[in-house]
């Protein structure tokens, strides 16, 4: 039951921090200068209703930027959605 009520815990963490972010494709979508970071003026370059908070919430290493993994991991939990 804990792990049950924890998913649902963090869904809806997810769903209130990132509505917004719901078709992103990859990196190199975001990635506007192609460094293999993206930031969180990249992301709302494609995204313009995301929060400081959904971005710190995909940017596990609080780094200021999202690397592949942290893209990949929010795509994972459904923060981001890969393009069909």
């Amino acid at each position: 039951m804990t792990k049950v009520t924890n998913a649902l815990t963090l869904a809806a963490m997810i769903a209130a921090f990132s509505p917004s972010l719901v078709a992103a494709d990859t990196l190199t979508d975001l990635d506007a200068n192609e460094d293999t970071m993206v930031t969180m003026e990249e992301v709302m370059a494609v995204f313009p209703e995301t929060t400081e908070d959904a971005f710190a919430a995909m940017d596990a290493n609080a780094d200021g930027s999202l690397d592949a993994s942290e893209i990949e991991a929010a795509q994972n939990a459904g923060m981001l959605k890969p393009s069909e």
